[in-house]
C-alpha cells in the first residue's frame, strides 16, 4: 500500500472514532435506565439501603478494582513489546483503545484502530499486529480457562437460573446460550493458536477461501489483510518463551478478575444482609456469563443491553428490581463512562500530535 493509501485508510479509522460518537451509547444507557427506573422504582425502593461511610468506602474499592484493571492492561502491553512503551504511552495507548471499544458495537470492539494506536506511538505494523493478536488469544484464554473452573465450583441451575420461575424462557434458556458462546470462542482460540504458531500461511488460505462465500464476499479484502497480519504476527511471537507469555497472561488474569470484581464491591457497599463466599463467587461467573452475552450487543459498547442484561441476571441479590436499576447506572458510571471522556480529551490531542504532518 502506498503512503497515501496508508494515509487515507488511517483517516477513515480515526473518522470511526470521532468524539462525537459518544453521544450515541450516553444517550441509549441513559434511555435503558431511565425507562427500568421510571417502570419499577416506588416510593419505598430507596428506603431499602443506608447510604453510610461503608458505602462510601466500598465504592471507593469498586473505582480501586477499575484502576486495577487498567494497571493490568498497561502492564501486559509492556510485556508484550518487551517495554518498548513507557507507563505514559501505555496509558495512553490503553485509554484510546477503550475508548474505541465503548463507541463501537462489542462484536467489533477496538482490534483494528488498536493496531495504528501501537503504530503510531512507534511501533512497526508487524509487531502492532503481533501484541494486538497476543492479547485477543490472552483473553479468549483467560474466558476459555475460568469458565469451566467456576461451572466445577458452582450449582449450574442456580448459575442459569433454571428452576426460576420468575424468570422468562430467553432466561431458562441461558445454559445452551453460554454453552453455545463458549464453544464459538474455543473454536476461535483453537484457530487463532493454531495460525499464530503453528501455520499462519495455511489459516490465511482458510479465511480468504471461507470469504470467497456470497455472503461473505464483500469482506473478502478484510480477511486477506488478517491473513497478513497473523503471519507477520506469527513471525514475533514463535520466538517467545514460556517465561514471556507466564507474564503476560497473568498480567490478564489480574486485568478481567479487577474487571469482574466491580460489581461485587458495589454491591457490598449497598447490601442489607451479607453476602457469604459462595454468593460473591456466583456473582463473578454470572459476570462471566453477561459477558457472553454482550458480545453480540450491536449497541455501541453494550449500552443499553448490558444495562438490561445486568438487572435481569444480577438482580437476584438485591432487593427490588428498581434498586438493580440504579445499581446498572452506578456500575456504568464506573466502569465504562469514564472512558468516553478520557477518550474524548486524548484523542484529538493524539490525532494533532501524529498526524500534524499528514495535513500538508
Amino acid at each position: 500500500m502506498t503512503t497515501t493509501g496508508k494515509q487515507n485508510s488511517s483517516k477513515k479509522l480515526l473518522h470511526s472514532v470521532r468524539p462525537s460518537r459518544i453521544i450515541y451509547p450516553i444517550l441509549i444507557g441513559l434511555a435503558v435506565v431511565v425507562y427500568m427506573l421510571v417502570k419499577e422504582v416506588d416510593a419505598n425502593t430507596f428506603s431499602l439501603i443506608d447510604f453510610t461511610w461503608y458505602t462510601v468506602w466500598w465504592l471507593c474499592i469498586a473505582l480501586l478494582m477499575m484502576v486495577i484493571r487498567d494497571l493490568g492492561y498497561m502492564a501486559r502491553l509492556r510485556i508484550l513489546t518487551d517495554r518498548k512503551f513507557s507507563w505514559g504511552q501505555a496509558f495512553r495507548i490503553i485509554m484510546l483503545w477503550e475508548f474505541t471499544s465503548a463507541i463501537t458495537p462489542s462484536a467489533i470492539g477496538g482490534t483494528s484502530v488498536a493496531i495504528l494506536y501501537l503504530n503510531k506511538e512507534g511501533l512497526k505494523v508487524g509487531r502492532s499486529s503481533a501484541v494486538v493478536m497476543s492479547t485477543s488469544f490472552l483473553d479468549e484464554l483467560y474466558f476459555i480457562i475460568m469458565f469451566p473452573l467456576l461451572i466445577l465450583l458452582l450449582n449450574v441451575k442456580q448459575l442459569f437460573m433454571i428452576e426460576s420461575p420468575e424468570h422468562s424462557i430467553w432466561l431458562d434458556s441461558l445454559l445452551y446460550f453460554a454453552l453455545g458462546g463458549y464453544l464459538i470462542k474455543l473454536v476461535y482460540l483453537i484457530v487463532l493458536t493454531y495460525g499464530l504458531f503453528w501455520n499462519p500461511r495455511g489459516l490465511k488460505w482458510l479465511l480468504l477461501w471461507i470469504f470467497k462465500l456470497p455472503i461473505l464476499r464483500k469482506w473478502k479484502h478484510g480477511a486477506n489483510k488478517a491473513g497478513t497480519d497473523i503471519i507477520e504476527s506469527s513471525k514475533e511471537l514463535r520466538r517467545k518463551p514460556f517465561l514471556f507469555w507466564f507474564k503476560a497472561f497473568m498480567a490478564t488474569f489480574w486485568s478481567w478478575t479487577a474487571r469482574y470484581w466491580v460489581v461485587n464491591a458495589m454491591l457490598v457497599a449497598f447490601m442489607l444482609e451479607g453476602y457469604g463466599f459462595a454468593d460473591h463467587i456466583m456473582i463473578f461467573a454470572r459476570q462471566l456469563v453477561m459477558w457472553i452475552m454482550m458480545l453480540v450487543s450491536p449497541t455501541p459498547g453494550g449500552s443499553g443491553f448490558s444495562e438490561w442484561v445486568f438487572t435481569q441476571y444480577l438482580g437476584d441479590f438485591l432487593p427490588t428490581t428498581g434498586l438493580a436499576a440504579s445499581m446498572a447506572l452506578i456500575w456504568r458510571l464506573i466502569s465504562y463512562y469514564p472512558y468516553l471522556f478520557v477518550g474524548v480529551y486524548l484523542l484529538p490531542r493524539w490525532i494533532k500530535k501524529h498526524f500534524k504532518n499528514n495535513q500538508s
